[in-house]
C-alpha cells in the first residue's frame, strides 16, 4: 500500500487587491472545491491562512468558505492551523508567533465553522525553527509539516519521527520537495505520477509519500491543472467501485500496487513511531546550497539582501516600540493609539515583503511598499501613544523619538535602493 498525502496551501497577502482576490478565486479556489466535489475518492489536508478567511467574508465569496466547510464534513479533507498573517516564524518574538497561532484558530473557527480542528499545523513556507516547537505545542497541535531539505535522518517513507521539547512530542512530516516542485511546475503528468510512486516504493510492503504546495498551483499559476492533473489523478486512481477510498496504480512490472489518498492525520493509523529528530532550520524553498551558506530562510532573510536587512531593522523597531507602547499608555490619549499600533503590527509581520524582495526571482517594488506601509503606520501609532503617555520622563520619550526618527531613515533607504535596485528577468 502506498498512502499518498497531499497538503494544499490556501493564503493571500493581507495587502492583496480585490481583482486579484477575484481572480484567484476564479481560477483556482472555487475550481478545486469543485474537483473535490467530483472525486468522492479524493482526499487532502488543507491550510488557510485566517487573513484570506477573512477576505473571503469582506469581500462577497463566503461560498468559498462553505465550500471547504463542506468538504471538511464530508471527511474528505482536514485542516491544518498556522499563522494568521503567514509570518515568518522562526523569524519574529515568541509571544507573536502564540498570537499570531491563536489569531489564525479563533478567526477560522468562527468563519468555517466547528469543523475547524486543526491537529497538525503548516509553518508558513514550511519555515522552521527549533524557537516555533514549543508554541506549536502549546496551542494544541499534534504534528508539524516541513520540506524535505530540513529531514536530518534517512528518508521517513515508514515511521513517523518527532522532536522531543520539554512541551512533548512534537510528530515531524517531511515533504517530498522533488515530486511536489514536479507537480508545481507542472513537469509530471499522471501516468509519471503513479510511475514515481511505485518505483519509490519497490518491495516495501507499506510507505507513505506527501506532497504539498500553494493551492493557487491548479488553476491559476497553470491553467486547468486542477482538471488535467489533479482531478484525472483522482479519476486515474478509483477503483471499479467509485465509492471505495482506496485506489490503484500499476508498477512498471505490471504488479498492483495500492495507492491511497490520504489526509495527513490518517498516517498515524497506520505507521508506527519513528525516534527523536532536530529537523534544519529551513523552508520549503531552502536548497542544500543555502543550508550550506548559513542561508536557511532565504527569500525572506538573505543576510546578502540589503533590502531584507532593512525591512527587519525597521520591522523589529515596530515591534519593539509597540511593545513599549502597550505597557506604557496610560491615558485616554495614549492606549488608542496603543490599541491601533497592536492592531496594525499583526498584519505588517505578513512574509510577502520580504518574499517580493528576495529577486529569486521575485521582484515587485509595489508589494515590498506595501508591506513597508504598514510598518511605518504602526510606528507611527506606537509613538503617538509613547509621547502621549503620562508615566514616562522626557528621557524615555526621547529615546523613542530618536528610535522612530531612526526608522524614518531606514524607509527613505529603502525607496533608495528599490529605485536604484536593476532587476533583470533571465
Amino acid at each position: 500500500m502506498i498512502y499518498w498525502a497531499l497538503l494544499l496551501h490556501f493564503y493571500q497577502p493581507p495587502t492583496q487587491s480585490h481583482s486579484i482576490l477575484e481572480k484567484v478565486s476564479e481560477e483556482s479556489y472555487r475550481p478545486l472545491i469543485e474537483v473535490f466535489r467530483n472525486s468522492p475518492n479524493a482526499r487532502a489536508s488543507f491550510n488557510i491562512n485566517a487573513v484570506l478567511t477573512e477576505m473571503f467574508a469582506e469581500h462577497d465569496k463566503k461560498d468559498i468558505i462553505k465550500g471547504l466547510a463542506g468538504l471538511a464534513e464530508k471527511g474528505q479533507i482536514e485542516f491544518t492551523g498556522s499563522a494568521k498573517y503567514h509570518p515568518i516564524l522562526p523569524l519574529i518574538p515568541a509571544d507573536e508567533t502564540i498570537k499570531q497561532i491563536i489569531d489564525n484558530q479563533r478567526t477560522n473557527q468562527k468563519l468555517i465553522g466547528p469543523v475547524y480542528q486543526p491537529r497538525g499545523f503548516f509553518p508558513p513556507e514550511m519555515c522552521y525553527g527549533r524557537n516555533i516547537v514549543g508554541p506549536v505545542l502549546n496551542t494544541g497541535h499534534q504534528w508539524v509539516i516541513c520540506g524535505g531539505v530540513a529531514c536530518p535522518v534517512a528518508w521517513p517513507m515508514e515511521t513517523i519521527h518527532y522532536i522531543n521539547s520539554p512541551q512533548g512530542k512534537l510528530f515531524t512530516f517531511f515533504r517530498d520537495d522533488v515530486l511536489s516542485n514536479r507537480i508545481s511546475f507542472k513537469e509530471i503528468d499522471v501516468p509519471g505520477f503513479i510511475k514515481h510512486l511505485t518505483v519509490f516504493a519497490g518491495e516495501k510492503e507499506n510507505i507513505y509519500v506527501i506532497t504539498a504546495m500553494d493551492a493557487e498551483t491548479f488553476g491559476h499559476h497553470i491553467k486547468h491543472w486542477e482538471k488535467d492533473f489533479l482531478e484525472a489523478l483522482y479519476r486515474t486512481l478509483r477503483q471499479t467501485d467509485p465509492t471505495s477510498p482506496k485506489t490503484i496504480g500499476i508498477t512498471e512490472a505490471g504488479s498492483s500496487a495500492l495507492i491511497q489518498p490520504v489526509k495527513l492525520s490518517e498516517l498515524f493509523d497506520h505507521f508506527k513511531s519513528g525516534t527523536n529528530i532536530q529537523p534544519k532550520n529551513s523552508s520549503w524553498s531552502t536548497t542544500a546550497g543555502d543550508l550550506k551558506s548559513a542561508n536557511p530562510y532565504p527569500l525572506w532573510n538573505d543576510p546578502q539582501n540589503r533590502i531584507h536587512q532593512l525591512l527587519w531593522e525597521h520591522l523589529n523597531l515596530a515591534i519593539e516600540m509597540t511593545g513599549k507602547a502597550m505597557t506604557a499608555a496610560d491615558n485616554e490619549v495614549s492606549q488608542p493609539y496603543a490599541a491601533i499600533a497592536r492592531e496594525q503590527l499583526a498584519p505588517a509581520l505578513h512574509s510577502d515583503q520580504f518574499w517580493w524582495a528576495s529577486k529569486r526571482p521575485h521582484w515587485e517594488i509595489n508589494m515590498i511598499n506595501r508591506g513597508l506601509v504598514l510598518q511605518q503606520e504602526c510606528l507611527l501609532n506606537a509613538y503617538q501613544a509613547i509621547r502621549s503617555c503620562n508615566g514616562l520622563s522626557s528621557t524615555e520619550k526621547k529615546e523613542y523619538r530618536f528610535k522612530f526618527l531612526a526608522a524614518e531613515r531606514i524607509v527613505s533607504d529603502l525607496h533608495e535602493l528599490l529605485f536604484d535596485t536593476v532587476y533583470e528577468t533571465s
